[in-house]
């Protein structure tokens, strides 16, 4: 099982969502950043979550030197149509693999999305992404 597979289905027992894993060279810092739907990730989420995954990976002979957990930030990155979804009104930065009228980068609201098809109004007008066509998409924070 892959390491994203295997942290998500236990992350989601746990109650978590797993966002992004990022690992160094084999055997380096292995990064885990997680969200939950109320209140965020705390401090003592992280704890526990820290816990319960250095006795997993260790039983799973997974090798790191250092394990980081943390929350994804106010700029969260959305991969899944279920992230999408759940962040439906909010403001987005997008970068797509290939250019749409003549441009790679966007920015604006999330409307809708279906069937692996996102709609953002960027400047008043509506632009349909395929969600295959993202290479980078980002909550812009509201402060």
């Amino acid at each position: 099982m892959a390491l994203y597979e295997l942290l998500d289905s236990i992350l989601a027992g746990m109650g978590y969502e797993l966002v992004e894993v990022e690992q160094s060279a084999p055997g380096k810092l292995l990064r885990v950043f997680v969200d939950k739907q109320e209140g965020g990730v705390t401090i003592d989420d992280c704890v526990a979550i820290s816990n319960h995954l250095n006795r997993l990976l260790t039983v799973e002979g997974i090798d790191y030197s250092r394990l980081e957990i943390s929350s994804p930030g106010l700029d969260r990155p959305l991969r899944k149509e279920s992230d999408f979804a759940r962040f439906m009104g909010k403001r987005v930065k997008v970068k797509l693999r290939i250019a749409m009228q003549g441009q790679k980068n966007f920015a604006g609201f999330i409307r809708e999305i279906n069937n692996g098809v996102l709609e953002l109004e960027v400047e008043g007008r509506r632009l349909q992404v395929e969600l295959d066509n993202l290479d980078k998409a980002r909550l812009v924070p509201e402060i």
